[in-house]
């Protein structure tokens, strides 16, 4: 396929915005080349300024389930921006949909909203550390939380794909209260809280991690990161930005039935604007200002747009789609492992309703970060671009997850598969 518009306008962006890209993973570094410019979508497909179609996996990271220009979300939308596209000031429908949310999730009482993850994330841990008086927050190698300062300690996503192990402009003095855990082990969380637990405010975990590659939680290993909070009176922090309203109705604590303390959400619930919240009970929720001393602020905080958007699709997804999504990410998973064994090519896919990852390697299972770094990663950029050439379009990095959701029927999966034969059958050549 010829991308030449797409490189005319990435070497034009380089001019003028840093790397040519607002998000560094955009630039194609962890798969090589250039990246793609689109202009239009609709469903499951996406067509590049070059008028090359492609079906989608990336779904914009996860928030298109219900697929691209989804006529529900653009009427709301439309309908909002005739009366208007801001105020900066309350308006109904943000009542409306933190309302929709709490009836959903058992967890959360109330809800604060925000205008993306980072910020979601940012917050939920300054209102931990307000609530227990303490510094120490602890996280897990590969997973990512934003780029807040506290976080970007061993981290995944685009820190992991550019290989940046921590970043500089985050102060020394902040970094020493961020502990870094590998994600899964039962035994070093037990451990850590058993001698410092009276330190650390605040565990903050990915319920499934998705920006290593989809990884789900060992058996056990959520229940221990609630049992060690509880009896330590640090907060659970569970980051559902990826999978809030992605892989269930109240997300991956309703899979797993687990109450964190606090919540953070995103993509989804602005069906694709900008936007993230975070959320929990009401006697946490309510120490922030203007009820309370923690303080947190957004002008822009609770767009119309995003807030009418979000309330279009969440009405749109009950347990039965769900299910259905289940049930179809099996049926791709199934047919690409059997492909990659009928080809010879080793591969691990992990996968939970909706989303997936693959991973090229001998190994048993892929269950963290140093499993992860030690899969193919050169064989996944080839993979990559032969699926291009197919029309296939995956996430750009070997350590983000695909994403798949309504829009995707047994047609786009028959397509797919039939691409993923021959790159597999070239990549094996």
């Amino acid at each position: 396929m010829l991308r030449s518009q797409s490189k005319d306008l990435f070497a034009r962006a380089r001019k003028v915005i840093p790397g040519g890209v607002n998000s560094p993973v955009r630039a194609f570094k962890g798969v090589g080349g250039h990246p793609i410019f689109f202009k239009n979508a609709k469903g499951p497909y996406v067509e590049d300024v070059d008028g090359n179609s492609y079906i989608d996996y990336v779904s914009s990271w996860g928030p298109m389930i219900q697929g691209f220009t989804f006529q529900p979300v653009v009427d709301a939308i439309t309908a909002q921006a005739q009366k208007s596209t801001s105020f900066g000031a309350p308006t109904e429908v943000e009542i409306e949909l933190a309302e929709m949310i709490v009836e959903r999730f058992k967890s959360i009482e109330k809800v604060r909203m925000v205008n993306s993850g980072t910020e979601a994330t940012m917050s939920a841990i300054r209102l931990a550390r307000g609530i227990t008086g303490r510094d120490k927050i602890v996280k897990f190698d590969g997973c990512f939380h934003g780029h807040g300062d506290s976080l970007l300690v061993k981290a995944g996503s685009g820190v992991l794909t550019l290989g940046l192990p921590d970043s500089p402009g985050v102060p020394n003095d902040l970094a020493q209260h961020t502990i870094s855990l590998p994600f899964n082990s039962i035994d070093q969380i037990t451990q850590l809280f058993d001698s410092r637990g009276g330190e650390i405010a605040a565990v903050i975990v990915e319920p499934i991690a998705g920006n290593m590659g989809c990884i789900p939680p060992a058996e056990g290993f959520l229940e221990t990161l609630r049992k060690v909070t509880r009896k330590h009176k640090a907060l659970l922090i569970f980051d559902e930005v990826m999978t809030g309203f992605r892989v269930a109705s109240a997300g991956a604590q309703q899979l797993f039935s687990i109450e964190p303390d606090l919540t953070t959400l995103g993509k989804v619930i602005g069906a694709g604007l900008p936007v993230g919240a975070f959320a929990g009970k009401k006697k946490f929720m309510d120490r922030l200002a203007p009820e309370g001393d923690i303080y947190q602020s957004g002008t822009l905080s609770g767009n119309p747009l995003a807030m009418a958007a979000g309330k279009a699709l969440i009405n749109t997804l009950d347990d039965e789609f769900y299910a259905t999504l289940t049930r179809h990410t099996d049926e791709l998973v199934l047919g690409l492992m059997k492909i990659a064994a009928q080809t010879d090519i080793p591969l691990r896919i992990n996968h939970f309703c909706g989303m997936f990852s693959l991973f090229f390697t001998k190994q048993a299972e892929v269950t963290n970060f140093d499993q992860v770094t030690q899969c193919d990663v050169d064989r996944y950029r080839t993979f990559f671009h032969l699926m291009l050439d197919e029309g296939v379009y995956l996430a750009p990095s070997a350590f983000e997850s695909a994403f798949l959701g309504g829009q995707h029927t047994s047609d786009v999966f028959d397509q797919t598969l039939t691409a993923a034969e021959n790159a597999m059958r070239k990549l094996h050549s």
